[in-house]
């Protein structure tokens, strides 16, 4: 493209809003600039879409080329407390420190985890009222949009670090009666391109579920205090189905069901791709 022809395309983008950060290539001595080229503008604010859903924050490299900045925006489904035989069955009524092999090693054909087992666990009820963690069912759950802002470490990692996760305080069913609304799901889905030597680490509260490429990846699903596990991606490239150059889908899949408390902490060099939220 000439800088003309660049630039009568600026132009055309300035009148409808959509030029910020917008070069027609031209240096100010008229000569024509190296790093040519159009952009949304570094560090643009997240637009709303029509479901209610940010698309993020997107930001530029200098030779025109573009990635987006780590906002990770999912779904939190609120659910109330079975209390005196009102409320889920499976938020605040099973009690105990341990891990279950609550789901299926493949996560199913709707993007969500599948049951592992025909009834009950020792920390779950049944196929039924599990099928209601992550789908919308109304007058059982309510879905609400919700943001995580990871920062980016020294090293180039994301990092998201909360040891009081309460997304939806005072929203949905409300906190009834407790400090904190301690009872919902977060599922949230995004793309990274496999360079090789990535890593993964997840700690947190209670029920916790990371899948790519469609397999079980990280499994701690249960009721327990705060755990850790990290996913190497070399070490399990095999196991995983991935391949260096190609670019997966992660999927995770967090509860929390039990008070007092709440952890999510999140580590990763993956580089995520998808600039728009993956809801399903």
């Amino acid at each position: 493209m000439t800088r003309l022809q660049l630039s009568t395309l600026c132009a055309m983008l300035t009148m409808v809003n959509l030029s910020a950060g917008c070069d027609d290539g031209s240096d100010d001595d008229g000569t024509a600039g190296a790093g040519a080229g159009l952009s949304a503008g570094a560090g643009d604010s997240g637009s709303s879409t029509g479901n209610g859903f940010t698309t993020g924050s997107q930001t530029t490299t200098g030779s025109g080329g573009g990635s987006c900045n780590p906002n990770l925006t999912g779904v939190v489904r609120d659910f109330r407390a079975y209390e005196d035989g009102v409320g889920h069955p499976d938020f605040e009524t099973f009690g105990g420190d341990g891990l279950d092999g609550i789901v299926e090693p493949t996560l199913g054909a709707d993007h969500k985890p599948v049951y592992a087992h025909s009834g009950s666990t020792i920390y779950t009820t049944g196929p039924a009222e599990f099928d209601q963690w992550y789908r919308d069912v109304p007058g059982v759950n309510v879905s609400i949009p919700f943001t995580i802002v990871p920062t980016i470490s020294q090293d180039g990692s994301l990092v998201y670090d909360n040891s009081a996760f309460f997304p939806i305080d005072d929203q949905g069913f409300g906190n009834e009666g407790r400090e904190h609304n301690f009872h919902f799901t977060f599922e949230l889905h995004m793309e990274f391109a496999y360079k090789g030597g990535e890593v993964f680490t997840f700690t947190g509260d209670d029920d916790l579920w990371v899948f790519i490429n469609g397999k079980l990846a990280i499994d701690l699903g249960g009721l327990h205090q705060a755990l850790s596990e990290t996913i190497d991606l070399d070490a399990r490239a095999a196991e995983l189905g991935i391949t260096v150059g190609e670019t997966y889908p992660l999927d995770l899949f967090h509860a929390e069901r039990h008070t007092s408390a709440s952890n999510f902490h999140i580590e990763s060099s993956l580089e995520f791709s998808n600039c728009a939220p993956i809801v399903y």
